[in-house]
């Protein structure tokens, strides 16, 4: 991967953004990116020197992997911290690192930790979920131990007191989240699933044959909607999937309609590998007028 440094960063950060320490071991994929978009994993896998990345984008990234060397030292004796563990399952060689397992008389407690903004706790992400379950699917499968909770242990990094009195919002800059433990089966049959996935994507990419999309989930996609305004207003006063419902709930005076397009986030901001993804490209060019 090619490193620019655009916003002239210190050198010292670009130093270490271009040193990276995560490495995933003796595996064929681990569980980061078994829970990622299956084309994205392939595209990166195979214009891993080509893609470009700009220092500025690591930042965060950066800022995590310092919380997690830092709360190393907060081990218990009882604490296993950063332990990746492996596992052979359907032709595959599997790996999770985990931040940190409470090992306790009745089961193992399972924490990991998100430096991440107020609104992700807020409305807790499906992945963190899908992740934390497969932890439990690695260790119960590799240590022969029960894993009895799953929790996420957030880092608000926007964390302010003034927005405590909101809704759902975090009372502290740290806020632990419990996340549902799934039954064994359902666990191993989502790893199951997501492995034929990443099997296919392989195959698909090895042979230059085409692969399949992405999801409107894996895009972050937002669809097309067609707001009810106020004229002078800032806030929609409804919201409509189609032009024709929005005419209909248009007030006779004094409200016009705005034409939100869809927009896929991931693909437009997030995604190192759009510049080789035909999907993107046909994307792009759907909405040429």
């Amino acid at each position: 991967m090619k490193l620019t440094n655009k916003y002239n960063l210190p050198q010292t950060f670009v130093n270490v953004i271009h040193r990276p320490t995560y490495t995933k071991g003796k595996a064929n994929i681990s569980v980061t990116e078994l829970l990622n978009s299956p084309r994205i994993v392939q595209l990166k896998r195979k214009h891993w020197d080509e893609i470009e990345t700009d220092a500025s984008e690591m930042v965060w990234a950066l800022f995590g992997s310092a919380v997690h060397n830092i709360l190393e030292h907060g081990k218990d004796a009882h604490h296993i911290v950063e332990e990746r563990i492996f596992t052979e399952y359907e032709g595959w060689k599997l790996s999770g690192a985990i931040d940190l397992q409470e090992v306790e008389e009745n089961g193992i407690i399972i924490s990991d930790y998100k430096v991440t903004g107020a609104w992700s706790v807020m409305n807790e992400k499906q992945d963190w979920h899908n992740q934390l379950n497969v932890y439990a699917w690695l260790v119960e499968r590799v240590k022969k131990q029960p894993v009895k909770k799953l929790q996420i242990i957030a880092i608000v990094r926007d964390w302010t007191a003034r927005d405590v009195v909101k809704e759902g919002y975090p009372s502290s800059p740290i806020a632990t989240i419990d996340i549902p433990l799934w039954p064994m089966e359902e666990r191993e049959a989502y790893v199951s699933d997501r492995l034929n996935l990443h099997s296919e994507a392989y195959f698909n990419s090895e042979t230059d044959s085409e692969m399949s999309d992405c999801t409107p989930e894996e895009m972050w996609e937002k669809p097309e909607k067609f707001a009810v305004k106020k004229e002078g207003g800032v806030r929609a006063k409804s919201l409509h999937d189609s032009r024709a419902e929005a005419e209909i709930a248009l007030p006779p005076k004094g409200y016009f309609i705005e034409h939100r397009p869809g927009t896929r986030t991931r693909c437009e901001s997030y995604c190192q590998v759009n510049s080789f993804c035909n999907q993107y490209k046909q994307y792009l060019e759907s909405k040429e007028p």
